[in-house]
């Protein structure tokens, strides 16, 4: 009964990816930006012919290249899934910052809507929700396949006028290079960042480096988008940042844990041990795993994506992969303190949203993040919807859509601390 309600959790989620609606906007002219009134890009990629049009696009360089967080490394034209036919769309890989505040490179995707002045865009920067361990469950990879379940909201983004700046985060790469840091604040937070500060310095996207910015995401985006508003005043504090829409997050790791473990969702739970070995090596999750976790963590980063994590992992336990538990250890609890939402203070205007029966995603841990926020004198909105963590997904869409749209007309807040 326990392995089909994960099973049909999983059908779930293929049949809302295959019913999503496209809300394409009319195709337009090609974006009315001039050249010369382009932002000018950072000083790599600036020159750079297009390429390579193969999976190596992802591999990162040996070492990351000299520059500053947001320059180009290498970009392409990319094929924008269902919206070939209201955007143009590039792949940029970028300079962006690791957990450990050393330099690396991510792989994101800028989306501008057809038939708008690029230079006086609007920006929306995208954290994609969870996605799986594996290469082809990258973003920018699912885009391209059609099946990434946030597509609705970065549909209502293009549809509005807005540029979209994607980050597929760190650590995506074919073959062994593939480390995906899932989960991680400290990574997430520069990756979406330095994701808007690349599509400004992409010269053929034609936007403004002073375009108003919003971020926007849900579940892993959900807590992407908080790392970046708490991060942004230090670390990007150019970026005009007008407003953060963020929904089923997790705040506080150690929590969201405790929710996984033996029940629907462990899947998440192991994906995202993954992603805090590959973020601190010094974690040495390997030293912790059995015969059985080290097989089938191995398998789930060659092959899982979202709904096989929900399929093939419910209600397992850390103890079925493990000789012993890593998470109470100091070393694990020092990680998974430092990230840890609340310690920042995001100077925007903030929408937060969560479900009240979210089996994925806590929702208290959700709550007490809100009031750490109030706390502080933020300004914050906060609401809920009666839903599950999938439903979720598209239950606070339109509110999200409208908060992002109020910010960039500049109109009052309405916080509910």
């Amino acid at each position: 009964m326990r392995a089909a309600t994960g099973a049909a959790l999983a059908a779930a989620v293929l049949a809302v990816l295959a019913a999503q609606p496209v809300q394409a906007a009319a195709p337009g002219t090609p974006n009315t930006g001039s050249p010369t009134d382009a932002p000018t890009p950072g000083p790599l990629g600036a020159d750079l012919p297009p390429g390579p049009f193969d999976d190596s696009f992802y591999v990162p360089p040996p070492t990351p290249p000299q520059g500053q967080p947001g320059d180009i490394i290498r970009w392409r034209p990319a094929f924008p899934g269902s919206n070939a036919a209201n955007a143009d769309a590039w792949q940029v890989m970028y300079l962006s910052t690791n957990a450990q505040g050393q330099r690396n490179t991510v792989v994101g995707t800028i989306l501008v809507p057809k038939g708008v002045d690029a230079a006086k865009a609007h920006i929306v920067g995208f954290g994609p929700g969870t996605q799986g361990p594996a290469f082809k469950c990258a973003p920018s990879k699912a885009m391209e396949r059609g099946t990434l379940y946030d597509q609705p909201a970065i549909n209502d983004a293009l549809s509005a006028g807005y540029a979209v700046a994607l980050t597929d985060y760190e650590g995506y790469a074919p073959g062994e290079a593939n480390e995906p840091t899932y989960i991680v604040g400290r990574s997430e937070g520069p990756a979406l960042l330095d994701a808007v500060r690349a599509a400004q310095r992409l010269q053929q996207a034609g936007l403004s480096p002073d375009a108003k910015v919003a971020l926007q995401g849900y579940s892993q985006g959900g807590g992407a988008v908080m790392w970046a508003g708490e991060m942004q005043p230090d670390y990007a504090p150019e970026l005009d940042l007008v407003g953060v829409a963020g929904g089923g997050v997790p705040a506080d790791l150690n929590e969201v844990a405790e929710g996984l473990d033996g029940y629907v969702g462990f899947g998440f739970l192991a994906f995202a041990a993954l992603g805090l070995d590959s973020s601190y090596p010094d974690l040495k999750l390997d030293s912790y795993l059995n015969e059985t976790g080290r097989a089938d963590l191995a398998d789930a980063r060659e092959n899982d994506c979202v709904v096989e994590l929900l399929a093939k992992y419910p209600f397992k336990k850390i103890s079925d992969y493990t000789h012993t538990d890593p998470l109470p250890t100091p070393e694990w609890q020092q990680r998974l303190a430092e990230n840890k939402l609340g310690q920042g203070r995001i100077n925007a205007p903030v929408f937060q949203y969560h479900a009240t029966t979210d089996e994925i995603v806590n929702t208290p841990q959700a709550e007490a993040l809100r009031a750490t926020y109030c706390a502080k004198g933020m300004d914050v909105s906060w609401k809920t919807y009666p839903s599950d963590h999938l439903s979720g997904i598209f239950a606070g869409n339109a509110d999200a859509k409208q908060f992002i749209a109020d910010r960039f007309a500049g109109k009052p807040t309405t916080p509910n601390c």
